[in-house]
C-alpha cells in the first residue's frame, strides 16, 4: 500500500504522485467523483490501477492518502 499525493496540475487535471518512486501520472478515470462520494478505482495514463477507499465528500487537494494497487 503506497502513500501517494493527489493534486491538480496547472491544466486542472488530477495528478497521482508516488513519492518513494518519484513517479507522477495523470489520472484518466476516477470511479466516484461526485461532491458526496469521492474515490474508488483510480486509472492512470500509464494503465496502472489503484484503489482509494471512497471518501464521504470531495477532498481539498493536495492531499496524501494510502492506496492499494489493483
Amino acid at each position: 500500500m503506497p502513500n501517494v499525493m493527489l493534486r491538480h496540475n496547472a491544466a486542472g487535471q488530477l495528478v497521482f504522485y508516488v513519492t518513494k518512486r518519484d513517479h507522477e501520472e495523470t489520472v484518466t478515470a476516477l470511479e466516484h467523483a461526485s461532491p458526496d462520494r469521492w474515490g474508488g478505482e483510480i486509472r492512470l495514463a500509464d494503465g496502472s490501477r489503484f484503489y482509494l477507499e471512497p471518501l464521504a465528500r470531495a477532498p481539498k487537494l493536495p492531499m496524501t492518502v494510502r492506496v492499494k494497487r489493483l
